[in-house]
């Protein structure tokens, strides 16, 4: 992973932990969140470096990371309205707690 992409799972990563919503099968769509994050940073910097070129391609690449981010991130429950819904809230917010988390030896 790069440098981005850890950055991104390392802040999530204990939010989704300690809402206890994460199994086994969901570490690969977390890793892919978290790439895309980073890639989009990572293009978002090479943008602003680029001075006053446009380069559409850049653009249109970094549009693609951003919306598959936020596509995963929803799957997740990292949005405001995939939290609203009952499988992705915290046992404390009245959501069931996933018996396969505890398998887990993150």
């Amino acid at each position: 992973m790069s440098e981005d992409a850890r950055e991104e799972w390392e802040r999530v990563y204990p939010i989704l932990a300690e809402r206890r919503v994460l199994t086994a099968a969901d570490m690969a769509s977390l890793e892919n969140y978290c790439v895309a994050v980073g890639r989009s940073r990572h293009l978002e910097r090479v943008i602003q470096s680029d001075g006053d070129g446009i380069d559409l391609k850049k653009i249109r690449m970094q549009d693609k990371l951003t919306s598959t981010a936020r596509q995963l991130a929803a799957e997740l429950g990292l949005t405001p309205s995939a939290r609203s819904r009952p499988a992705h809230r915290g046992k404390e917010e009245g959501g069931g707690q996933n018996d396969l988390f505890s398998q887990l030896d993150l």
